[in-house]
């Protein structure tokens, strides 16, 4: 929302603004320092007793680290030896002057964003107490505020230390703190990516609202019939008194043409019909058309603009043959989500800018993507997330905060759950991208197979928030928005989550225990999760670790490694997939290259495979777009904003037409999808390809055509004259099709004989940085620039690329504008598949 309003109007009923964001804060140590030496030296607690210069919005590590009290906490085990400042109090401090007019009606204190055990302060005076991170609070300040210069005081004590005070020890949960026990980011307390960093701080905006008269507050949101045809914008009204009491006012709706007076006595809603107004669509099947509704209290300068989109939204989970289906079905068409889930950008969320936001949404557009999910262990994000989305035909799951814990029913958590799920289901029904509510991240799965009522006993653990309460929030805040009670879930009774017939699932089996081929073993209606781990980008890795050289063995980069078992699992996941995967470690290089390589591998396979079983297959997630920190984790793009090469594959396995090779009854199969709405004239060319020489002569060269209708699958089982290898460690089968290519080996990965390469490189400057050209000599397969390796701020427009021989593929990158053409073709920038063989 944005008012127009600005401080110096003197209308009736105009809302004056103070912002209180900026640095003019202070910030102090309060007290509650860990037992056992583990905090700062004496002389450092007597400075902070004093106050250092803070930020608001912002976190206490941020102003610590600023103040050059603590070193960077995502550098080497800086985590580990910062983690006093999460088990510490801390109090912010800012003096407000206000004149007469702010003082001389109602006033509010208006708090976005709080990290989290708080009691704020005016003039000395407490206006309120908070223990929730996920909600926001405008606080009537009206009698604690005066003329002049006035003292805010934010005292925040450890959330930390707050939930290890509120834990019985009967309720399960993972990590270093209870976070089940108060309404926190959950992974501020660790994950299975990410340390454990507790923050304190205003994390949102701050600021003081003060009006005479009549307050005008607004929600819209668009409903959209199921036939289509009706359209209309519901707008929820609010009118505040200056003195707290119920205020009568004039409203004018505007839509366009269209404009509705109302008189509201408090509240009210108010519906006005659009039937002409073009429909929002996601990606791929229209345009994201989003349109201005402006709420305006008649006779005052009170106007406010909203920004939405009319769209219909099913979740088709009808019984058919294999179980029951799971398809988001926009305007009444079925949409295959193609995606990722989204965890904070930051662990110290307050980072997350707008410019972050856009930039994260752009890259998920730019790997053809049109659906996030954003996690339950993080935050309900901001509102330039939301908009973003909206603006780009990007589709959001959105989970509730709860994951992979049992949560208390009881008060006083109850009453903040339901606060914290209707502000923030009002919030966000005026997006359109929100198709999906969902419950919880595996806590149902946790009841179901983790063991936990054995320990739960007979006390409550959250299942009345998933099936009671919170879709009753979802039906009364956002009506018409599907809701599911957790994920990995089913809907008919007696069926336990994660199973393929039905509802979502999370496959992390090939990843913990198997192999990323035996993805194939599954055909899953909605897979919400999956992915393989990888080491960030170089330059991201590298800025992380003062240690030279990375030490693949070593304590540093194990800093990086949250999963338990995490290091072992990137190498013997290469297992069958490149030869003798344990000399790795003798090479960080060779090590970084094979682990990226295969989370690349492994994401191909998996979407060639569920994208090959649509319509059974609606869906997949890839578990993780981002990063919250420097690590080494699922995530394709990585803290530093750069992409990872298997976010590259999921651009090419996710584009609206694709080629694929896979197994098939013991026999090499063609799949083509076509996820467009024109019909797909493919002509497919397949050829037996010598790793040395190319391609073979005739007959190992088969050639079809076939008529891919819109939105379907076509699948094509190779003759035995191509599919039979004649030397299948010294073959590979290469399909090619308007522009698209893909290969496959004809024995186990690890067994091909990939030739050493030397290919010709050629690299010329451009305004925009270099283009290179790479003509390979044998066949040559995943080429790769590894450009942050000369500018950190170096990009490429493609990797993993397939080369016959005599071929050429020409790389436009983009900086490194002071680097060797040279350094193009050598070691440890261009990389390629073979090199694995040849090391």
């Amino acid at each position: 929302m944005h008012d127009r309003n600005t401080q110096g109007t003197t209308a009736a009923g105009t809302v004056h603004r103070v912002d209180l964001g900026g640095p003019g804060w202070t910030v102090r140590w309060g007290g509650g320092l860990p037992a056992g030496g583990a905090g700062p030296s004496g002389d450092v607690v007597a400075r902070l007793r004093d106050g250092i210069p803070a930020s608001v919005p912002g976190c206490v590590h941020d102003d610590l680290l600023a103040a050059g009290v603590i070193a960077d906490p995502y550098v080497d085990d800086n985590a580990a030896a910062v983690r006093w400042v999460g088990e510490s109090d801390w109090v912010y401090e800012a003096d407000v002057e206000l004149t007469d007019a702010l003082t001389a009606g109602r006033a509010e204190l208006v708090l976005d964003g709080l990290a989290t055990v708080a009691t704020v302060r005016v003039n000395g005076r407490e206006a309120v107490a908070t223990a929730n991170m996920h909600r926001s609070y405008a606080v009537d300040v009206s009698a604690l505020v005066g003329p002049g210069v006035n003292r805010l005081a934010v005292e925040l004590s450890s959330a930390a230390r707050a939930m290890l005070d509120a834990d019985d020890g009967t309720l399960p949960y993972d990590w270093a703190y209870p976070y089940n026990r108060l309404r926190v980011m959950a992974s501020s307390v660790g994950w299975d990516w990410a340390p454990p960093l507790v923050s304190a701080g205003l994390w949102r905006p701050a600021r003081i609202e003060a009006w005479s008269g009549v307050r005008l507050r607004s929600h819209a949101r668009g409903e959209v019939s199921a036939d289509l045809a009706g359209r209309r914008v519901v707008v929820a009204v609010e009118l505040d008194g200056q003195d707290g009491d119920v205020a009568t006012g004039e409203v004018e709706v505007g839509f366009g043409e269209h404009r509705s007076r109302h008189v509201v006595a408090g509240r009210d809603e108010i519906v006005l019909d659009v039937p002409d107004a073009e429909l929002w669509w996601p990606r791929g099947y229209g345009p994201p058309t989003l349109h201005e509704v402006t709420v305006a209290l008649v006779g005052t300068d009170q106007e406010q603009t909203h920004r939405v989109g009319l769209r219909r939204v099913d979740l088709d989970t009808t019984p058919d043959a294999h179980g029951r289906r799971f398809v988001v079905v926009i305007n009444g068409r079925e949409v295959f989500a193609l995606g990722a889930n989204w965890i904070p950008d930051d662990l110290l969320v307050s980072r997350t800018t707008a410019g972050r936001y856009a930039e994260r949404v752009d890259q998920a557009v730019a790997a053809n993507m049109n659906m996030l999910r954003v996690w339950g262990g993080g935050v309900y994000e901001a509102d330039a997330f939301y908009a973003a989305c909206d603006a780009a035909g990007m589709l959001v799951w959105q989970d509730f905060a709860f994951a992979c814990a049992a949560y208390p029913e009881e008060e006083p958590l109850r009453s903040e759950v339901e606060a914290e799920a209707r502000e923030q289901v009002r919030r966000l029904a005026a997006h359109p991208s929100v198709v999906v509510w969902n419950g919880s991240n595996e806590n149902l799965q946790g009841w179901s197979d983790w063991g936990w009522p054995d320990q739960v006993g007979s006390n409550t653990w959250g299942e009345g928030y998933y099936r009671e309460l919170l879709p009753r929030v979802v039906a009364e805040e956002a009506p018409g928005t599907p809701y599911v009670p957790s994920s990995p879930f089913s809907s008919t009774d007696g069926v336990g989550p994660n199973v393929d017939g039905e509802g979502t699932s999370h496959l992390w089996d090939q990843w913990n225990l198997y192999d990323h081929t035996t993805y194939r073993h599954h055909v899953p209606r909605f897979a919400a999760e999956l992915g393989f781990q990888a080491p960030p980008t170089w330059a991201t890795l590298s800025a992380a670790l003062t240690e030279r050289p990375v030490d693949v063995r070593g304590d540093a980069l194990a800093t990086r490694q949250r999963q338990v078992g995490g290091m072992r699992h990137l190498v013997r996941r290469l297992d069958g997939h490149v030869p003798d995967p344990d000399r790795l470690l003798d090479d960080v290089d060779d090590w970084s290259w094979a682990t990226q390589l295969n989370q690349a591998d492994a994401l191909r396979t998996a979407a060639d495979h569920l994208r090959g079983s649509w319509p059974r297959t609606a869906g997949m997630l890839v578990w993780q777009l981002n990063d919250a920190w420097p690590g080494i984790s699922w995530s394709v793009v990585d803290h530093g904003g750069r992409p990872k090469p298997g976010w590259h594959a999921l651009r090419r396995a996710y584009a609206p037409r694709t080629l694929a090779i896979q197994p098939h009854d013991g026999a090499p199969r063609v799949t083509l999808v076509n996820d467009t709405d024109a019909v797909w004239q493919a002509r497919v060319v397949v050829r037996r390809v010598h790793v040395v020489g190319g391609p073979l002569r005739l007959p190992a060269e088969v050639e079809h055509t076939v008529e891919v209708a819109p939105r379907s699958v076509a699948r094509w089982d190779l003759p035995p004259q191509v599919a039979l290898a004649g030397s299948r460690r010294d073959e590979v089968l290469v399909a090619d099709c308007d522009g698209l290519r893909a290969w496959s080996a004809l024995c186990r990965e690890d067994g091909v004989r990939w030739a050493r390469p030397a290919p010709a490189v050629e690299a010329e400057r451009t305004p925009q940085g270099w283009r290179v050209r790479i003509t390979a000599d044998v066949v040559t397969c995943d080429v790769a620039l590894l450009v942050d390796r000369l500018d950190p701020a170096a990009r490429v427009d493609d990797l993993l690329t397939l080369l016959l021989p005599g071929e050429t593929v020409e790389l436009d990158v983009t900086g490194a504008e002071a680097a060797d053409p040279a350094a193009f073709g050598a070691r440890p920038v261009l990389r390629t598949r073979n090199d694995l063989w040849h090391r």
